[in-house]
Formats: C-alpha cells, structure tokens, sequence
C-alpha cells in the first residue's frame, strides 16, 4: 500500500502544521517512529497552549518544547502511554506545572494523569475519542473543523504495530471502523505528516488488515506453525529490522482469528480449525 512521506523536519524547533497548531518533532528518528514523535501544541481560544505528547525522554526535546509554550503551557495530553509518547511527561510537568490528561486506564505503572479521560470527555476544546488497539489506553482527540489528533492509531507514513498483550487486533480493526464514523477532515498523527483524506486511508488500511488476516488464515490452514515461520513465509521480503514487529502483528491477528474460532493453538504452534476462503 502507498503511504505518504515528507522531507525530514527541523527538530527542536515549532514548525506550523494548520492555523493553531505546531508540532515539535522529537529527535529519536528510527523506522519504528519515522523522522522522531511529533509533540504538538495548539491554542486553547484562551490565550493557554496545551499540548498533545511531550515525546521521549529527551531534556533538549522538553526545552524545545517548553520554549515553543512561551510560558503558556496550560495542560498536558497523553494519547497513550508508550514511551515514545508519554517518556518525557514528568520533565515537562516539572518544567510548566501543568496538570496531565490521559485515559483514566494507564497501561503504563509510570503514568497515572492527573485528570483522568474517558470517552467522549471535553478537554479543551477536544473530545477525547477512545481508540484501544494499538495501545489498551489509546485515545484521539477531536479538534475543531474535523481535524484529529490520531497519535499512533492512524498515521500516513505507515501502519500502525499491534503487540500483544498491549495490543489488540479485534480492538484495533473496530476502531478504525469507528474512525470512519465521525465527521473528520484531516487527522495530525503521532509520527510524520498530516493525513488529508482520513476516510480514504483509513479504508485503505483496513482493506490492508484484512487481506494480511487471511493471508495468515490460509498459511496456517495449509500447514501449521509458530508465528516466526508463518511471519517469514508471509514477510520473507521484508528489511530485517522490521521482521520483529511483523511478527508481532502475525500474533496479534491469529489471537483474533483464535477468539472467533477459526484457529487455535499447540504450545507454539497455530493451526486452523477450518478453511479459509
């Protein structure tokens, strides 16, 4: 499937993403997390910034970060509490006082927001929009003119890893379902650049997800195995560093094929109850 790409950005510093809004791109740039984690700040209408994942931990990204606030950081939101996003929390709440907004489930023992979110809570002028998948305690945040904080749930540079037992294929797959129930135009996502036509990619990734599952369903009905051999058979192309996570969604969409019964488990080994068309 295409994706789109952009020139890598300037870090540490607030580059202009729409009217209101800016990013702080994170220096820790890897083929997990593209050119670095976008840490975004936007105007509240009252003269306050809030922003929306302060990163990794990384002081001379919370400097940049803080600087771009020009002392008017008035809260701080968590998509979800993977340390690429969430790591550099406490340095910026020590640095700006500001209380911390996040999912009032923490998948993460280090975090525990301040003020907790459940779905469908106003922040800001946002909506937070519960989105469990690629994380447990994932969220999005509804902006205003249908513009959408999608964090890791949705991002236009590629798809996004779904790691058991965190990550949840059958959670993942219904919120992008859900995605394309709301009225969005654009979504701000959590690595590289902005998607500007949300419902066209997100079908297009859902598409992606359901052949993938039964290519997997079908490699399994052939012969049984672990998921590293059902991985290199399905990805024997793929650049080496990425082969992990691969296999991670390998896992994740056979526990979802387990728990609607059409493949079960030996120890190791997955097989199918079934043929898979």
């Amino acid at each position: 499937m295409a994706f789109l790409k952009e020139p890598e950005p300037e870090h540490g510093v607030a580059l202009p993403v729409v009217p209101g809004v800016r990013r702080v791109v994170a220096r820790n740039p890897s083929q997990m997390t593209y050119h670095g984690t976008n840490t975004y700040l936007f105007e509240d209408g009252t003269g306050g910034v809030t922003v929306i994942d302060p990163g990794p931990v990384d002081a001379r990204h919370v400097d940049a970060v803080v600087a771009a606030g020009n002392g008017r950081i008035r809260r701080i939101l968590v998509s979800h509490t993977h340390a690429d996003h969430v790591g550099a929390t406490a340095m910026l709440q020590e640095a700006t006082r500001a209380p911390t907004f996040g999912w009032h489930a923490s998948a993460a023992a280090s975090f525990t927001p301040d003020h907790p979110l459940e779905d469908g809570a106003a922040v800001a002028g946002l909506t937070a929009l519960f989105t469990p998948g690629h994380a447990a305690d994932h969220l999005c945040f509804e902006w205003r003119d249908g513009i959408v904080f999608t964090a890791d749930h949705v991002m236009g540079w590629a798809s996004s890893i779904v790691s058991p037992p965190g990550g949840d294929m059958r959670a993942f797959m219904a919120s992008l379902r859900r995605m394309l129930t709301r009225p969005h135009r654009q979504y701000l996502c959590g690595h590289g650049p902005p998607v500007p036509d949300p419902h066209g990619h997100v079908r297009v990734l859902l598409a992606h997800r359901i052949r993938r599952e039964r290519a997997i369903a079908r490699a399994v009905t052939r012969t049984p195995g672990d998921t590293y051999t059902l991985m290199d058979r399905l990805y024997a192309k793929l650049d080496p560093v990425l082969r992990r996570a691969a296999e991670r969604n390998v896992l994740a969409h056979l526990i979802k094929l387990e728990a609607e019964g059409l493949v079960t488990r030996d120890g190791d080994l997955w097989r199918s109850f079934t043929t898979i068309d």
